[in-house]
């Protein structure tokens, strides 16, 4: 499985960082001067537990950093005489790294303060010292531009949620960014963000997924660029789920709907295209999707929902007559009413 990830990851992240990789900027004379003893392998730090940690600082990765020319070693590593980490106040190599968590505050404060809000510190603040931090998701020496590539973030994530990655790998969104290396596809923090991740279980996650969808398939010059439609935005927000589903995710979470949203016919990680999986299959999952709330659907049932397709000559045209024609006889209804109280009221002002 971890060779599954490494490859995963050499496709994806290989030709976002090669220009970076090129042209490693020098490394300061402070940074220099740490390495004459940190580039000694064997030198390594006990702890409590009877473990050790190696204290060599690879040079290479250390010049590919992005905080190479910007930092030095003693910005994160302060004041070694007093209160400096090291193996005689830390259980295990994992309380080190989570003690250094407050580290990255000094000049990362609001993405840190994001964090506080996260799924993740729920965890730390529990107990779980293997809930992620910081150095996790983008190293510690070795920390590549977090804008470069969106794969960085899929990189991070796999390696606590290997299942979840492997599906989304094999899904439409994971397949383009994986094999074609499409730039425009959706990775782990588009949906669940960077830093303040949210338990994706709640209700009130689940209803926000039409809303995260849309930010996407609402994009008329992005969806034109792969041939696909915005309308899905439209049909799935102007209907009866979309509406309930907009209104529910403002009310309190005890008040909230459940409703039918995206994922509960696409899928979530796994979602497959449509028109690759066939329109028989794409029936079929839809209406398990309906058989949740209205059980005992036949699989004719979905035909009475337009889709995602707005009514047209061509698609459901008994539809789209019958609003021409509607378009047309209310106004028309509506103004000979109010010309008719006019006139009415003009009659009895003149006495006749």
């Amino acid at each position: 499985m971890q060779r599954l990830i490494v490859v995963l990851f050499s496709l994806i992240a290989a030709p976002a960082f090669a220009q970076q990789a090129a042209k490693p900027a020098p490394l300061p004379d402070a940074v220099i001067y740490c390495l004459n003893c940190h580039e000694d392998k064997t030198l390594s730090m006990a702890f409590e537990d009877g473990s050790t940690r190696s204290l060599f600082a690879d040079v290479a990765e250390l010049a590919k950093s992005i905080h190479a020319s910007q930092l030095i070693c003693t910005d994160c590593h302060a004041k070694y005489d007093d209160g400096h980490p090291s193996g005689a106040t830390f259980k295990s190599p994992r309380a080190y790294t989570v003690a250094s968590y407050e580290v990255c505050k000094k000049c990362h404060f609001d993405t840190y303060t994001r964090t506080l809000e996260s799924v993740h510190y729920d965890l730390l603040k529990a107990g779980v010292e293997s809930a992620p931090i910081c150095t996790d998701c983008h190293g510690s020496h070795n920390i590549p531009n977090p804008h470069a590539k969106r794969a960085m973030m899929s990189r991070s994530c796999a390696a606590c949620h290997t299942d979840t990655y492997k599906a989304y790998a094999q899904s439409v969104h994971g397949h383009a960014l994986v094999e074609d290396n499409a730039q425009d596809v959706p990775a782990c923090a588009d949906c669940h963000t960077h830093h303040q991740v949210q338990q994706p279980s709640t209700t009130r996650f689940r209803l926000g997924a039409p809303e995260t969808c849309v930010r996407c398939h609402g994009d008329k010059t992005l969806m034109a660029k792969y041939g696909l439609s915005t309308a899905v935005a439209a049909t799935y927000l102007t209907d009866f789920h979309g509406v309930t589903a907009s209104l529910s995710r403002n009310l309190p979470e005890s008040e909230q709907q459940v409703v039918v949203t995206c994922n509960d016919c696409h899928g979530v990680h796994d979602i497959a295209s449509p028109k690759l999986i066939g329109a028989v299959a794409m029936k079929a999952t839809v209406t398990n999707a309906c058989n949740k709330c209205h059980e005992g659907t036949t699989p004719d049932f979905p035909a009475a929902w337009l889709s995602h397709y707005p009514p047209s000559p061509t698609h459901a045209p008994l539809v789209w007559a019958v609003g021409l024609f509607y378009s047309f006889f209310i106004p028309f209804a509506v103004t000979g009413l109010v010309l008719h109280l006019l006139l009415h009221a003009y009659r009895l002002s003149s006495g006749r």
